[in-house]
């Protein structure tokens, strides 16, 4: 289960409309071994695409760089879709390389960026995908 404050979960939302119709995509980061999401880090979708999000490399270098000296890790790792269900698809799959992490997906289709949108985590490993429940808190 992923348990993720109401501040962080309406950060995840805004990020994702704001950037509708490209996908938006970002990490929110944690204390290493806590898995809880804590600090909220939107990236640029390198692809500016609709169908398709791709992090910067030198942005990911950055960020994973700034994690370890904070001593974090990327506990949730969220995109957006714009015109499919919050599912990952297969290209999603093959990118997630986090095994320890939620994939946090939202919706954004048929809303044109308005809203309501889905919003669903799962967690990705070695390719199998398990969908979790998602509890909003108002604090840890």
């Amino acid at each position: 289960m992923l348990t993720i404050t109401r501040a962080l979960h309406d950060q995840i939302v805004a990020h994702a409309r704001e950037d509708h119709p490209d996908e938006a995509c970002g990490v929110v980061a944690g204390p290493a071994g806590t898995g809880r999401p804590e600090r909220f880090i939107p990236m640029l979708n390198a692809a500016r695409s609709p169908t398709f999000y791709e992090f910067d490399s030198g942005d990911l270098l950055k960020l994973y760089r700034e994690m370890d000296d904070r001593d974090e890790e990327p506990v949730v790792v969220y995109h957006s879709h714009t015109a499919t269900e919050a599912y990952p698809s297969r290209t999603d799959v093959s990118y997630a390389g986090e095994p320890g992490a939620h994939y946090v997906l939202v919706s954004t289709a048929d809303t044109d960026g308005a809203g309501p949108f889905q919003f669903r985590s799962f967690r990705i490993v070695d390719g199998e995908i398990t969908e979790e429940d998602v509890r909003i808190v108002d604090a840890y």
